[in-house]
């Protein structure tokens, strides 16, 4: 069984969201919060970016950066950029230098005023550069899913030749679809030494990002680069939280081990996230939303009761959560109603349960939520 190694890039791509802005101190907070999961790369953010996220990235390199954790740093293409990811960088026992720079067509012409061959040598020269400074350093191909497939490998196989041990391939503008960038993925990792890990970088511009990086796992990367709740530039990146229990729940068809994480820290993680942020979490996000493990209708919590994998593939235990929930409204049934009322204390007999049912659903069809009030309200009236 294979493993995949986790970069999150919560404190750096998440913090590109707008409105977002960790100080140094909550970027150490979040950073905890990832080391009790036992994530094994961190990329605390962009030292050259401002004095904050210098500041960030070094208090996490200084408290973080054990043997068994890699903390990364990004930097763009330019010496100065990197010489101050390293000194951002110098506590950590394993420091990481991402180098990025794009390989796309569209990128080279209106942003980096760039040819093809000015950008590979752009990109060899600066892996070296950062090779001065640490063993470990990562190249990111930039929008490299809307690249030249062949100037893309080209690309990647000089800075593996220049030095770098891991080749990203983003997409950075969520264009790309599982399918296709299975394909590119596979090419990259084809052209590459097998000691060479190649990783996803997925945005959820389409909302593919989950479904194209567990395609890339598939197709051969062995790093993925997600966020916690999927925070990230523009409308996000790849939720940590999705790909994770993806690859849990579906361990026989991924063929990925992911006992190393513990997942039991999620919720706690992303709620902390939520919080510093700025960013509320939609009741409907997978995982971590707070509908995820509550279920209304009758026909589902007749199956929960009889046997919880009926209507649930995931256990709530496993994220950090105690138990499913079962909602009461208009469309719940008599076995959860009076699971309910047995919990709130109260013996009543078949004829009983019988009116306070009929009364249930008569209630439930006038209001939006049933609270515990109402059914003790409804069972005093019938058995008095």
């Amino acid at each position: 069984m294979k493993t995949v190694l986790f970069n999150d890039i919560t404190l750096r791509d998440g913090e590109q969201a707008a409105g977002v802005n960790f100080y140094p101190e909550e970027k150490l907070k979040i950073a905890r919060q990832l080391a009790k999961m036992n994530i094994p790369i961190i990329e605390a953010g962009f030292p050259a970016a401002s004095e904050s996220d210098f500041e960030g990235v070094r208090l996490i390199a200084a408290e973080l950066g054990t043997e068994d954790r890699v903390i990364c740093a990004m930097a763009r293409a330019v010496e100065k950029d990197i010489g101050i990811a390293w000194e951002a960088l110098r506590e950590a026992k394993r420091p990481r230098i991402q180098i990025i720079l794009s390989t796309s067509d569209i990128h080279l012409e209106y942003q980096m005023k760039m040819s093809r061959q000015e950008a590979l040598e752009k990109a060899c020269a600066m892996v070296k550069y950062a090779k001065r400074f640490v063993e470990d350093v990562e190249f990111a191909a930039m929008d490299a899913t809307r690249s030249d497939l062949n100037y893309l490998i080209k690309v990647c196989v000089a800075c593996v030749e220049a030095g770098a041990k891991t080749i990203e391939i983003p997409d950075t503008v969520g264009y790309s679809t599982p399918s296709e960038y299975a394909e590119i993925i596979r090419a990259v990792v084809l052209n590459v030494p097998d000691d060479v890990i190649v990783a996803t970088h997925c945005h959820q511009d389409l909302g593919l990002a989950t479904a194209n990086t567990l395609a890339g796992i598939t197709a051969g990367a062995r790093q993925a680069e997600c966020t916690i709740n999927g925070i990230g530039e523009r409308v996000g990146n790849a939720p940590f939280e999705e790909v994770i229990m993806a690859l849990r729940a579906r361990e026989s068809y991924y063929g990925v081990d992911t006992k190393d994480i513990n997942t039991t820290e999620i919720v706690a993680t992303s709620k902390l996230v939520a919080e510093l942020s700025g960013m509320p979490i939609a009741p409907n996000k997978a995982i971590v939303g707070r509908n995820a493990f509550l279920h209304e209708s009758g026909i589902h919590q007749h199956g929960l009761l009889c046997n919880s994998e009926t209507y649930q593939i995931l256990e709530p235990k496993d994220i950090g959560i105690e138990a499913y929930s079962l909602v009461l409204g208009k469309l719940s049934g008599s076995h959860a109603l009076k699971k309910r009322i047995k919990e709130l204390g109260f013996k009543i007999d078949d004829g009983e349960f019988e009116e306070v049912y009929h009364q249930f659903k008569e209630l439930a069809g006038k209001k939006k939520a049933i609270f515990d009030e109402d059914i003790i309200s409804l069972v005093k009236r019938v058995i008095k």
